[in-house]
């Protein structure tokens, strides 16, 4: 290694350089006029922030006021009008139109009427723009009529027809509970492409005899409160939000909408699970201060910080007399008034740049000086990280930096030998890093793997136990009620006979027993009553066929081998799918063709066979539905979704089941990799991957069979699965 000449060099302490105190004085005088200007832009930060926020409240509490009392006062008009006669309660055309009338006048979505006879009618605004008049009889089924109306509030043509029920309706049954006007609870219904969550004021309504007729009730869109919030003007990143006390979010100023969709269900959201990041971090960090939202009683102030971001929060109690008991947050980041801490600083600025420059001048011509042995070190450090270890350093006319550069010089040779002895050992780590990989990788598959099946048959257990606990609750009931209709029919038939034997016997009867008779219409009664207990027969037949079906499907927890008829785990594991295979209203119906052939019992896993059957179908009635979506009404007509499930006797020693759609079929590539763990084709969240490389599994390793995929694209899918009618029990995999 090459050494440096010794030479005598006058060296200089570094202490000595006076710049160095000099310029500490400078930033020092700079330092301390920032912090007085960052005081000043704070006050008026503070200052803008609560004149904002007051009137964002103040504006907010308007609105609510104003807005929130219209259905009352719609409801007091229509009650005045009833009891002094105005209005007959009896007469729902003159009526429906009276509220198809007023909901032009009034920013409303429904006016209704609910009689204690259990008729009503009403008019509602369900997609936002027309009017439609409701008119429905005392009991259903099929008693309610929704009508399309002209121009003049006339009904032209049925449009819907439901069933509805006055005495199960919190719109009715609260207001004539509490006997005053109150507001019924939020409720929520999914009308197509038109979300309907709202508020329902109601009110007692009574006869000139002040005898209890019903009640009315006005609807209020609460969405159209996020409309209102988003028009306010907090700032460009503010928020505004108003939840119940209970923690639901009503509305807020983001575009997130305040609820989501399970299985088309309209399900609303508290504001700490709100889609908005915002509203939701601010509505966590009130909870965690208040613990809850109940114990906020008076108008709060707050500085909180989220994401590492202060924030002015408001919240604010809004009560009304009517029984509403909500909170309005009002949230602002601090660095919305950022503008007003620039505008105070620009003198502190331009005070700062004068001195900077002068101390940035003197700086340069001192650094010059101190920083070239400094620059020849940092050359020959970067030839050292280039592979160059043969770098020395001179003497610095510095003293701390000619210790400096010896400590250099002595580390230059030691890296030298270090990284001899590291080439040496570099080619024996990179080999027992790659093998050491190799097995964490093989671990960590079959440790998905495992843990993907574990998962799955937790679930499919819990749900045969659930089925089972329901079958068995259900079964009950319904045999004592099956077993006494028999009695009952007999005990009928005794007394009927008795009755025309009497009438027989004496044709002239008594006039008060012949005025009763017609009262009660005994000869229709006699006929009605056997019809009656004929429905009741059929009735709890059915039901007694349906806790079957169950209880044959709830055999998913046995973990033995069992003889069942496949026959019976098909259909239970159908009626459990029938909720999807049934026409929806934004689904077709899927017709299901049984082609079942004549089969022995066969020896199996009944409940992991049910968990087979379960994945296929899900998988079809998925790819049917995915299709349908994108077909028209007269395509759908043209060719209906099917799936045909066809059994049939191989040999003697084994069955068939085949399960087959006519969607969209697979691409060679997919089917090729359809019994892949974790392959899946569903989006992200809607599938695990592991259902069909379970189902083989079962199929193939714990009964001995087959299990086969055929797809061709455009034409549909079909599965066929080949078990064994009997077979030595296997060790559980």
């Amino acid at each position: 290694m090459k050494r440096p000449h010794s030479s005598k060099v006058k060296a200089f302490p570094l202490q000595l350089v006076l710049i160095v105190p000099f310029i500490l004085q400078i930033f020092g005088a700079v330092g301390l006029v920032g912090y007085l200007s960052f005081k000043n832009g704070q006050k008026a930060v503070n200052n803008l922030a609560d004149q904002l926020m007051n009137r964002t409240s103040s504006l907010v509490d308007q609105h609510l006021n104003s807005y929130l009392s219209i259905p009352h006062r719609v409801n007091q008009i229509n009650a005045d009008a009833i009891q002094m006669g105005l209005l007959d309660v009896r007469d729902r055309k003159t009526i429906g139109k009276y509220f198809w009338k007023q909901m032009q006048a009034y920013d409303l979505t429904y006016i209704g009427i609910g009689l204690t006879t259990g008729e009503g009618a009403g008019a509602g605004r369900y997609d936002g723009k027309t009017v439609t008049i409701d008119d429905w009889s005392a009991k259903p089924p099929k008693n309610l009529y929704t009508y399309a109306t002209d121009e003049k509030g006339d009904r032209t043509n049925v449009t819907t027809i439901y069933d509805w029920d006055n005495f199960s309706m919190s719109w009715y049954t609260e207001p004539v509970k509490a006997g005053k006007a109150i507001w019924s609870r939020i409720y929520t219904w999914n009308y197509p492409n038109h979300p309907y969550i709202v508020a329902s004021a109601g009110r007692p309504i009574y006869d000139a005899q002040n005898r209890l007729l019903g009640m009315v009730g006005a609807d209020i869109h609460l969405l159209k409160l996020g409309e209102f919030l988003r028009h306010l003007d907090v700032s460009r990143n503010g928020q505004v939000f108003i939840l119940e006390r209970n923690g639901m979010l009503i509305a807020d100023s983001s575009t997130q909408q305040p609820f989501t969709l399970v299985k088309d269900d309209i399900q609303r959201l508290k504001a700490t699970d709100s889609l908005d990041p915002a509203v939701q971090g601010i509505a966590k960090q009130l909870q965690q201060s208040f613990k809850g939202f109940q114990s906020i009683t008076q108008p709060k102030k707050l500085l909180l910080n989220w994401q590492g971001e202060t924030h002015f929060v408001y919240v604010t109690p809004w009560r009304d007399q009517y029984g509403l008991d909500w909170l309005v947050v009002v949230s602002v980041p601090e660095n919305a008034f950022m503008a007003q801490i620039n505008a105070n600083t620009r003198t502190t600025i331009l005070l700062c740049l004068g001195a900077l420059i002068v101390a940035t001048l003197m700086g340069y011509f001192t650094s010059r000086w101190i920083t070239r042995p400094i620059l020849r070190m940092n050359l020959a450090s970067q030839a050292m990280a280039s592979g160059n270890l043969e770098q020395t350093l001179d003497n610095s006319s510095v003293q701390e930096l000619n210790t400096l550069a010896q400590s250099f010089n002595h580390m230059a040779g030691q890296l030298s030998e270090s990284f001899t002895a590291l080439e040496n050992s570099k080619a024996e780590l990179e080999d027992r890093v790659e093998e050491r990989t190799s097995e964490l990788k093989t671990a960590l598959s079959e440790l998905q793997r495992t843990q993907a099946q574990v998962v799955q048959n937790e679930k499919m257990s819990s749900l045969g136990q659930l089925v089972a606990g329901v079958a068995h609750e259900i079964n009950n009931p319904v045999n004592f009620i099956h077993g006494n209709i028999t009695h009952l029919n007999e005990y009928t038939q005794d007394l009927l006979r008795m009755i025309q034997l009497y009438q027989q016997r004496h044709p002239s009867s008594d006039p008060e027993i012949q005025a009763l008779a017609d009262e009660i219409d005994l000869e229709f009664l006699v006929d009605d009553l056997q019809k009656m207990l004929s429905s009741m027969k059929i009735g709890t037949d059915r039901i007694r066929t349906i806790v079957l079906s169950l209880r044959n499907f709830s055999r998913m927890d046995e973990s033995e081998f069992k003889t069942v008829d496949i026959h019976e785990g098909i259909e239970s594991t159908l009626l459990i799918l029938a909720h999807r295979l049934k026409e929806r209203p934004e689904h077709p119906a899927i017709e299901v063709i049984r082609d079942y052939g004549n089969l022995p019992p066969v020896e199996c896993y009944p409940g992991q066979l049910n968990q087979v059957l379960m994945n296929i179908l899900v998988n079809a009635i998925d790819v049917l539905d995915e299709v349908n979506a994108k077909r028209t009404n007269r395509e759908i007509e043209e060719n209906p979704s099917q799936i045909t499930i066809r059994t049939s006797l191989i040999d003697s020693q084994s069955v068939k089941i085949a399960i087959a759609d006519n969607g969209s079929g697979m691409p060679e590539q997919v089917k090729n990799r359809i019994f892949d763990p974790f392959f899946t084709t569903k989006p992200v969240g809607k599938g695990t991957g592991m259902g069909m490389a379970i189902s083989y599994q079962i199929i193939t390793e714990k009964h001995g069979g087959k299990l086969e995929c055929f797809s061709t694209p455009g034409k549909g899918t079909e599965f066929i699965i080949q078990v064994p009618i009997s077979q030595r029990v296997c060790e559980t995999v």
